[in-house]
């Protein structure tokens, strides 16, 4: 397949999906032949900067092509590690190009708002001769097992709570909620106590509540969160930027609690129970949650909202609904994969149902043994395959843990033997360096609370 210029090889494509164009394979040909050097560097919070080095072409003939890998390259870089300025050095024409598609009026004038309220500073494209040094902090998470904890994850479809003394989970309880399509933050905050609440009832005592939120958290402060899609942000700021903090401390007082995104959790959790370090948890539920635990076993403070990065250089790729922007990892990675490519398998959904009961219908034909669940099982299996050696390009992750309601049962199963062969055959030098697993199927759906309640330390 072409895609602006570059030929681009691919031998396995999604039935269901058959102009997905990986976005590492995309890459490798467009810097097969480029030779003029470009810089790019992302500065967040405590002064820590991420830095690319790479090559674009610089000609006229190839200009759109250098256009939009540059683009997809930053737009990479801020979604995996996050930042409020951008540094550009060694081309100009790109500079310019840059500082217009992301400034307010631009095409990714949402990532650039997004950047801005997570770091409370204002979005900037840099142009310099030399870009800063690279410089990151990781700090230590989790793993505290002692005493009576609650462990609580928020997803977009349902909410999870565990009750764990000493390490070993005594209660668990899932519960389906609606909270991107409520505005008022009341029902977000009855749900969560509502929670809180069940668990604690299951234990003599509260020592510590650990919680696992979709978003972006700040000093266990909600500074970006699709879980509350419809509230004004009047109210964002005045009742959910401390939502978990009032909860917490209305229900309990003064105990020890911490707020973590839900994807690092997922890595914790994949690394608690491989016993192992550098690994990448990725949950496939009502969006695409991913964290990341390095090889020293801590987190990195990036933002790892692979949600929004773009993994498929198809130009007629669908739409995310919240960004706006085309052939990024949520309708390839989550419960939106599985509602896309069910009617192309000739799947009807009804539209009166919620996407979960959508998810649910597919995930039954597929208990069932339906051919036409198995193809949108398959092609989400080579999205994936492709997409881990993409995530190991920019990760190095050795494991990698796949969780979430998507990959439950039969489908689960499917979705990752095909992504192994994928690896397999289109990607043979990552052979024992990109490990895929499943964990067993009831802590798939509890694991991540429980890890949750590993958060806090106690006093």
């Amino acid at each position: 397949m072409d895609r602006f210029g570059i030929p681009v090889s691919v031998k396995h494509v999604p039935e269901l999906d058959p102009s997905f164009c990986p976005m590492l394979k995309f890459n490798r040909a467009f810097l097969s032949d480029a030779r003029k050097p470009i810089s790019l560097a992302v500065e967040r919070d405590r002064g820590q900067v991420a830095v690319c080095r790479t090559r674009i072409h610089g000609t006229p003939e190839m200009a759109a092509a250098d256009r939009y890998y540059i683009d997809r390259l930053l737009k990479t870089l801020l979604w995996m590690k996050g930042g409020f300025r951008v540094y550009v050095a060694g081309d100009e024409e790109c500079y310019r190009y840059l500082a217009d598609t992301y400034s307010p009026n631009g095409a990714r004038a949402f990532d650039a708002d997004f950047m801005a309220g997570v770091y409370e500073r204002p979005f900037e494209v840099v142009r310099c001769d030399q870009v800063p040094e690279e410089h990151s902090v990781s700090q230590a998470i989790g793993r505290h097992l002692e005493g009576c904890r609650i462990g609580f994850d928020a997803g977009g479809s349902d909410r999870k709570v565990s009750a764990v003394i000493d390490g070993q989970p005594v209660f668990s309880e899932e519960v389906v909620w609606f909270p991107k399509t409520n505005a008022d933050p009341q029902y977000h905050y009855d749900g969560i106590v509502s929670a809180l609440k069940s668990a604690a009832e299951k234990m003599p005592r509260v020592d510590a509540v650990g919680i696992s939120s979709a978003g972006v958290y700040i000093n266990d402060r909600t500074m970006v969160a699709s879980l509350f899609l419809k509230v004004s942000q009047a109210d964002f700021d005045a009742r959910v930027k401390d939502i978990y903090i009032r909860a917490v401390r209305d229900t309990f007082g003064d105990i020890p609690f911490s707020v973590c995104n839900d994807g690092d959790v997922s890595a914790l959790a994949g690394a608690m129970s491989l016993e192992d370090n550098n690994v990448l948890g990725i949950a496939m539920g009502t969006s695409e949650a991913v964290g990341y635990v390095d090889e020293k076993g801590n987190i990195t403070g990036w933002l790892n909202e692979l949600a929004f990065l773009p993994v498929d250089v198809n130009p007629a790729a669908m739409a995310d609904e919240w960004s706006g922007d085309i052939g990024c990892g949520v309708k390839y990675f989550s419960q939106d994969a599985v509602i896309k490519l069910a009617p192309r398998a000739g799947i009807a959904l009804d539209e009166s149902l919620s996407p979960a009961e959508k998810l649910k219908v597919v995930q039954k034909r597929m208990e069932e043994g339906g051919e036409a669940a198995a193809a949108v099982y398959r092609s989400i299996g080579v999205y994936l395959g492709h997409t881990l050696a993409f995530y190991h390009d920019l990760y190095g992750c050795r494991h990698v843990l796949l969780l979430g309601r998507v990959m439950s049962g039969k489908g689960g199963d499917l979705i990752l033997s095909t992504a192994r062969q994928v690896l397999s055959d289109e990607y043979p030098e990552l052979e024992g360096k990109v490990l895929p697993a499943l964990p067993d199927e009831k802590f798939r759906r509890v694991g991540q609370s429980v890890a949750a309640a590993s958060l806090p330390a106690l006093r």
